[in-house]
């Protein structure tokens, strides 16, 4: 199951996936009422969940997996305002009608999309909307898994996208080249040479010791309005 695909990748996560664009966060909250009330769900370690939830919005981080969300406690810990939820896309458990906006960050592509939207549909308010939201490193991606959940659950999205570039140490780079749920972990066979892969493919492109991946976050809405 996709729940199962995360465990033992917390820590790698929450130490090397990238954040997102500040400016994004901006555009996502001006899009909200003011004072709105988010889901953001396979919230994973709280990369996502915790830039709303420093803007002082109430925050419902729901995430089914078991290790990203014990991180998921100690990301949100700080913030009194963000509530950590054990459900699914499907079923996220919250009440009907009791969120303004859903977002889903670099998860959508795992989703069932007719059964989040009936979801989403289920617990949103009368003017409630869906955000996705990825990291596209417009080097690899041509057009990659975000256009394509993209495009299936919103038909035709409005894309607004925003500079997010990545500067990794090599320590980092490593983690997050054991971070995706394709990735081997330690006592997976080809793990050895999946890390001397990722130390060449540093050491070809850093530059003063630090690997850049030129990345936008792209953000995905049905142009405000209920999906």
């Amino acid at each position: 199951m996709n729940t199962d695909l995360f465990s033992g990748k917390a820590e790698a996560y929450a130490q090397a996936r990238p954040s997102y664009s500040e400016d994004a966060i901006d555009y996502i909250v001006s899009l909200a009422p003011q004072g709105a009330a988010f889901a953001d769900i396979g919230a994973g370690t709280g990369k996502f969940s915790t830039l709303l939830a420093k803007r002082g919005n109430l925050v419902y981080a729901v995430e089914p997996n078991e290790d990203m969300r014990a991180q998921l406690f100690r990301t949100l810990s700080p913030y009194p305002n963000a509530r950590i939820i054990d459900g699914t896309d499907e079923n996220t458990t919250l009440p009907a009608e009791s969120v303004d906006v859903v977002t889903v960050a670099q998860a959508l592509h795992w989703f069932d999309a007719s059964a989040f939207l009936r979801e989403c549909l289920r617990i949103l308010r009368a003017d409630g909307f869906v955000v996705a939201i990825y990291n596209v490193d417009l080097k690899r991606e041509t057009p990659g898994h975000s256009k394509t959940a993209t495009d299936v659950f919103f038909g035709d999205p409005v894309i607004r996208t925003f500079p997010n570039p990545v500067y990794y140490p090599r320590r980092d780079w490593i983690a997050y080249r054991l971070s995706h749920s394709r990735d081997p972990k330690p006592d997976d066979p080809g793990y050895a040479a999946h890390v001397e892969e990722a130390n060449a493919e540093f050491d070809r492109n850093q530059t003063d010791g630090l690997m850049k991946l030129d990345l936008v976050t792209a953000v995905y809405t049905s142009g405000g309005k209920r999906p």
